[in-house]
């Protein structure tokens, strides 16, 4: 099998910008439609986002690797950094630290220079007591040696392994990086969102460390992300997206990687969508923000008991499943069926609920809102 790396012409990547150029334009709207919705918020509710989006970040894309990070502890050491006052603080571990500051850096620093030294910091902080989460012993802030053979990343059980792509050798990666940092600091006319893109495959595609280079990858991507808006505060996480998307994003990954031909249009194509994803997640939640928030001060007055309080902020939350019935309420509130209905028939009274269309035994119940609860569609 041959690699991108081996095309003799590696690594002027090409694409078609005509297949391009209605995914940039749409992210493009979503992204300012964002920032104008953001601004319209009060500083409380933007500082929210801003957290919530970070934490995203973290966790999610060391769950890609197969990491599951402490939520809690994530955001804790966020808000201390950031200067956030939080409930519920929790001291957070040097693991998560380390990937805390690699973010931040990426994203807050995003205008100073992307270097060699400052990728062996972010490699040092990612494994602070020099092991990966398996225990084996790395080299840490340096690029990686061959003296246990070639990068391969591999699938597979033991005796039946699957080799899916084979990085540059060891003594190839200070050409190899020297390059890549070249052109990820100069300044070209490239659309931001193109540069990303590719600066995650082209990262990617050298593996310069023997551990974390997925987590270095996306923290690069969202540098230049940054770099793109100008600095902006993060708004929308592309590692949730890509999270969700785990299985397809190895697969866009080695369709290019693992051929020698450097145009790399499928590849952009697969990250303009996950990134429209994440951009429309953020302006779907928002959206609800604002829903709930006006919700709230329009029954301000309304005298509602507990049970009644936790299944509005269900519905408002967006993720209750299904219809709401009275027997769902009864089950969610642990109340009697009597008690559920006369609950639900106080709120019917009130203009908070309004019965669905369906009648009889299949009566269900939904929000009296102007502007119903939405999700944010996706790419998958």
């Amino acid at each position: 099998m041959s690699y991108i790396w081996q095309s003799p012409h590696w690594p002027r990547f090409e694409w078609k910008l005509d297949h391009l150029s209605s995914r940039i334009a749409a992210v493009r709207l979503d992204q300012g439609r964002l920032i104008g919705r953001v601004e319209s918020l009060g500083f409380h509710t933007r500082e929210a986002t801003v957290l919530r989006t970070l934490t995203d970040d973290v966790v999610k894309s060391s769950a890609i690797e197969g990491e599951r990070l402490n939520e809690q502890q994530v955001r804790s050491s966020l808000a201390r950094r950031l200067g956030i006052n939080i409930d519920g603080y929790v001291t957070p571990n040097r693991s998560v630290e380390g990937i805390v500051h690699i973010t931040l850096d990426a994203t807050i620093n995003c205008a100073e220079p992307l270097t060699a030294e400052r990728l062996f910091q972010w490699h040092a902080a990612l494994f602070p007591t020099g092991r990966n989460e398996w225990g084996q012993k790395l080299r840490v802030g340096d690029w990686r040696d061959d003296t246990g053979g070639h990068m391969e990343i591999v699938s597979g059980a033991f005796g039946h392994e699957k080799v899916h792509y084979v990085a540059p050798p060891a003594d190839c990666l200070d050409a190899e990086m020297s390059a890549f940092l070249g052109w990820f600091n100069g300044s070209h006319d490239l659309d931001p969102l193109v540069k990303a893109a590719t600066a995650h495959l082209w990262f990617v595609a050298i593996h310069p460390f023997g551990d974390g280079n997925g987590r270095i990858t996306r923290a690069i991507a969202d540098m230049a992300l940054a770099r793109g808006d100008g600095g902006a505060q993060r708004l929308y996480s592309m590692s949730a997206a890509i999270e969700r998307s785990r299985t397809s994003y190895y697969e866009a990954l080695q369709s290019i990687t693992s051929k020698e031909a450097l145009d790399i249009t499928s590849w952009i194509e697969w990250f303009l969508d996950r990134l429209g994803n994440a951009v429309g997640d953020t302006l779907q939640t928002l959206d609800n923000v604002m829903v709930k928030n006006n919700f709230w001060q329009a029954h301000a007055a309304s005298d509602l008991n507990p049970r009644q309080a936790k299944v509005l902020n269900r519905l408002l939350e967006g993720d209750f499943e299904g219809k709401l019935t009275s027997t769902k309420w009864a089950k969610l509130t642990n109340a009697s069926q009597d008690t559920a209905s006369r609950d639900i028939a106080d709120l019917l009274a009130k203009d908070i609920l309004r019965k669905g269309e369906a009648g009889g035994r299949s009566t269900a119940y939904e929000l009296a809102l102007d502007f119903p609860i939405k999700h944010a569609p996706r790419y998958e």
